[in-house]
């Protein structure tokens, strides 16, 4: 069975009338072979041999005569898209140590050229079909599989024969030439470039540690530079013609068309496949082995201390079982559940240890079956200061608490609520399951050797088994958790002078008391409990937005509204509250308490409700709390249900009437806050993650990431001092969209946000702050402490913001796209340069400044002024020169797809028109998104990048420090100006 369902965001048809698709024209079943090899009636589906499962009836299953398998299924979300995912059962632990890194850069070649594709083809062609690179053309290598992706929007019965016949030949016959070789190398090795510095090293040395003796050890599926320097077109070709095989593949596909129809498709275009040579089976992945020495009662084995002075303190100790293969059957997935909720309850406990203030700053216990190399359960945390012992003491305490004695039946209940609230919320909106997600499941149940179940059936297991949930039998589940043939530790820290393999070790095995007072004994809190908000209102207008049945409602105090009540998207509500003015709203003063607020504001509380009440009150509710500041509101949202909605909006209309200031939320942030600070400086984009936005707008203070002495400085009474009148400004806007009866939602709009009281004005101050974007000059040069290979390289245009200027804004992406094929062209796929570069637009639309069309990569030193050279070369060409149609054509495609997908879901409709509820241009404006996104001429580009990308830009760079290039890098840019 597949693990716990997760909410995801899905597409469902709304049919709006102004973004409608193409309809997708009718299969016709006589041209469409018929497939041979579905495995129906009483043949049992190759995915549930050995199962007692239930079957999932919605996917149909076939096996071919030469071992190539599939799982096909119709799924009409999005609209008129198929998701295909061709899985190969190879890695990087099928490497041989000289082919390490080979399964992905075979991966790399794949896209390069194939039987139908010429070289370089892949990416363009997918483009045309209307399909996004990166996002629905990707690919994806790991140490047990490789996995071709592809989503294909407006999915004709055309488009997907030829979709089907260029995927066949990519896999079976892909080119793998000593041209493409050379080609794709310097990608993938600025790919591992890329990924490189502290904390890779860190996740590198600890496999090595964690899984010490197995092959998992030491193959990263990106390789190493030796082995990939050292391959050859025939040595690429030695290890596809060894795994690339039909009994190692199979092909899901999941999408708006008859399942027949698509496994006819299988057939046809894999069912001749046939591999080259013998089978070769895969290698022994190997068992987690105590060491010589090690026993029962000294379980503990490899330890590793692992010094970097630039990252934070973290420790992370594994209980170490071997693998093996299970019959996936109820029993078996019964005792998952029993697992799952024996982690809740423990993790539930260090979180409440924390956040009471102590030794560490967060601590987990996770327990996985990893690459099918071993069945661990890992305990990671974070030392809050030098004394790790007592950190390691005080986790261990807890875990220890937990197998001495079992937990409470209220702490099970507790969980037990949890989970039966997602469970039950995969069944209400298994109809808006998209077909990508339920590809993905279906290929990672393979990797992991499990079986698929619908999510009724998961529902139905755990409600079946509630009896089951008991004391003793947690209890058994917990020690079951942490009994294992050995330990092993890595233990990373700034300074190596704390602590060393012996005495880590020594402090794992060091006797410990259990500690019981982080155990759940406080009651349940229930809404009916808590304070109205004030005297409740009834609307003061109420009628149509005039688009979509949307709803406008106003209330005496200002408050405004947007409800949408549909059930296109069953048991799923999205709610989000915008007030106040956002970053306007710091003065640079108080630039410490805005950063702080993001991690601590809905922490502090609600009324009489802490972060533990906060918790207890929502257990069992699908409920949420996001806090975020935009460039001029501050936003709530929340994912619930219609039974959950009227106690949400109570939650975010009390954190507005009646906050509370809880200390100690504030006091972890700024622990955590000082923790991440220096290990920014550990690559460029940490520094760019730290420093771009300060920088790009002109050194504003408002966007300064606090550092170590701000933070000293800021106080929890500072904190509340900022932010108390910040939650009593501005009008209210609260958006309601979703499965929902709108005459109850009124109805507790008016209890809650209609009853608050009235709202002070926001300060002319703040609504004057405006955000600048810098002046061009000479390039500004960071610095990291990372490793010497890596840079970082950026340049800006400013460019607009403002409602009245969406329409352009939208032209503008197009803009931005075609910059972003032709940088991808030039600094990835021509020289290598750069594995992923980025270029993006940003408009403000709730403030009138601050807009800038911004390029991003991250490269080796002596490629930033290549980087700079390629950018101004493109903006030139852009602004000189109109693209040509094909060009525009692989942009507005896939714009038009993307589009047209995800205005199918009420999100997508909530995003467009948050504030339209006081500002009525928002609502014209809407009426012409699809066409100003995709209805655009080569003339009309050129315009616009005469408009914008003519002006002086912004530069920066982030080069290692200790390098000189820092005059080189000024000279180059300037002589690009």
């Amino acid at each position: 069975m597949t693990s716990l369902p997760r909410a995801v965001r899905h597409l469902a048809p709304l049919l709006p009338l102004m973004l409608l698709a193409s309809p997708l024209p009718a299969q016709d079943e006589q041209a469409a072979t018929a497939p041979k090899f579905v495995q129906t009636g009483n043949v049992t589906p190759w995915i549930y041999r050995g199962s007692d499962v239930p079957r999932d009836k919605e996917w149909l299953f076939g096996e071919m005569p030469n071992g190539l398998r599939y799982a096909v299924r119709k799924n009409g979300v999005p609209p008129q898209q198929v998701s295909i995912r061709v899985r190969i059962d190879a890695g990087s632990i099928h490497e041989t140590d000289a082919e390490q890194g080979f399964a992905h850069l075979i991966e790399h070649m794949t896209f390069r050229e194939s039987k139908y594709l010429a070289d370089g083809a892949a990416i363009p062609t997918f483009q045309r079909l209307g399909a996004t690179f990166g996002s629905d053309t990707n690919a994806e290598t790991s140490p047990t599989q490789t996995v071709y992706k592809l989503d294909v929007p407006e999915a004709t019965p055309a488009k997907l024969e030829e979709v089907f016949k260029l995927l066949s030949g990519m896999i079976q016959a892909p080119t793998l030439s000593a041209k493409g070789l050379a080609e794709d190398r310097p990608i993938v090795l600025a790919e591992k470039r890329e990924r490189g510095a502290a904390a890779q090293r860190v996740a590198e040395e600890s496999r090595k540690t964690i899984f010490a003796g197995q092959r998992l050890a030491n193959r990263l599926p990106i390789g190493t530079e030796e082995t990939l320097n050292a391959a050859t077109a025939e040595s690429v070709r030695a290890f596809h013609r060894r795994w690339y095989r039909p009994e190692n593949t199979v092909v899901v596909v999941a999408g708006d068309a008859d399942p027949r129809v698509l496994a006819g498709l299988v057939e046809r275009y894999f069912g001749g496949w046939k591999g080259v040579g013998p089978h070769v089976k895969a290698p022994d992945f190997g068992d987690p082995k105590a060491p010589a020495g090690a026993s029962r009662e000294n379980p503990v084995g490899e330890t590793q201390v692992l010094v970097e002075p630039d990252l934070p303190r973290s420790l992370t100790y594994a209980v170490m079982r071997p693998w093996r293969p299970v019959n996936d059957t109820i029993v078996y997935n019964e005792g998952l559940l029993l697992d799952s909720l024996a982690q809740a309850i423990i993790n539930r406990r260090l979180e409440s240890r924390a956040r009471a203030g102590g030794s560490y700053l967060y601590a987990q216990v996770n327990q996985e079956d990893v690459s099918r190399t071993a069945d661990a359960t890992f305990v990671t945390f974070a030392p809050l200061t030098n004394d790790w012992k007592s950190a390691l003491t005080d986790v261990r305490a807890v875990i220890a608490d937990a197998l001495a004695e079992p937990p409470t039946q209220e702490e099970i209940e507790r969980e037990m609520a949890e989970f039966d609230v997602a469970f039950a919320s995969s069944v209400e909106q298994r109809a808006v399951m998209a077909g990508s997600k339920l590809a993905d499941d279906v290929v990672q149940a393979i990797d992991i050797r499990e079986t698929v179940a619908a999510p009724e059936t998961v529902l139905t297991v755990f409600r079946g088994m509630k009896d089951q949930f008991t004391p003793a039998n947690v209890l058994a589940h917990t020690r079951s958790l942490f009994d294992g043939d050995v330990i092993r530790s890595v233990y990373v820290t700034p300074d190596g002078s704390e602590a060393d393999p012996q005495a880590l070790r020594s402090a794992l095995l060091a006797p410990v008391k259990a500690d019981g007072s982080a155990r759940l004994t406080a009651k349940s809190i229930s809404f009916g409990d808590l304070p109205a908000i004030g005297t409740p209102q009834q609307p003061s207008a109420n009628g149509p937005l005039g688009l979509l049945d949307i709803q406008r409602v106003a209330f005496p105090n200002g408050t405004t509204a947007l409800l949408w009540s549909n059930n296109a998207e069953p048991g799923r509500v999205t709610v989000k509250v915008r007030f106040g003015s956002g970053w306007r709203a710091f003065a640079p003063q108080d630039a410490v308490y805005a950063k702080l607020g993001e991690s601590a504001l809905v922490g502090s509380g609600v009324g009489e409700l802490g972060q533990d009440e906060l918790d207890r009150i929502s257990n069992g509710r699908k409920m949420g709390f996001d806090f975020a500041i935009d460039d001029g509101v501050f936003t709530f949202t929340a994912q619930t249900r219609a039974a959950d909605l009227a106690d949400q909006l109570y939650l975010f209309a009390a954190k507005l009437a009646t906050p509370r200031w809880d200390a100690n939320p504030v006091l972890r942030a700024k622990a955590a806050s000082k923790l991440a600070y220096e290990s920014y400086a550990t690559s460029p984009n940490g520094v760019l993650e730290r420093d771009l936005q300060y920088q790009l707008y002109a050194r504003d203070p408002r966007f300064a990431t606090p550092d170590a002495a701000q933070l000293d400085t800021a106080t929890p009474e500072g904190f509340r001092k900022v932010w108390e009148p910040l939650l009593k400004q501005g009008p209210v806007e609260v958006l309601i969209f979703g499965d929902f009866k709108t005459d109850e939602a009124i109805a507790a709009l008016g209890r809650t946000f209609g009853a608050l009281p009235q709202r002070a004005p926001i300060p002319a101050m703040a609504l004057a702050r405006g955000v600048k974007v810098a002046s061009a000059g000479p390039p500004t040069v960071l610095h990291h402490r990372g490793d010497s290979n890596q840079a970082a390289a950026v340049i800006a245009w400013p460019s607009g913001a403002g409602v009245a200027g969406l329409p352009e804004s939208r032209q503008l992406q197009i803009l931005t796209d075609l910059f972003n094929n032709r940088l991808l062209d030039e600094m990835r796929e021509r020289t290598g340069a750069s594995y992923s570069p980025q270029v993006s637009s940003d408009w403000p639309e709730d403030i009138g400044s601050g807009g800038s069309i911004s390029a991003v990569a991250m490269v080796r030193p002596e490629d930033v002024p290549a980087f700079f050279a390629a950018t101004d070369e493109i903006a030139r060409d852009l602004a000189a020169n109109p693209p040509t149609a094909d060009e525009l054509a692989r942009v507005t495609e896939p714009l038009k797809q993307s589009i047209s997908r995800a205005s199918t879901g009420n999100t997508f409709w909530l995003w467009q028109l948050e504030g339209a509820s006081t500002d009525p241009q928002r609502v014209r404006l809407l009426r012409s998104l699809l066409n100003d996104y995709t209805q655009t001429t080569p003339q009309k580009m050129q315009a616009l990048a005469a408009k914008y990308l003519a002006k002086q830009p912004f530069r920066l760079a982030v080069i290692p420090e200790g390098q000189q290039l820092a005059t080189k890098v000024q000279r180059a840019a300037a002589g690009a100006r």
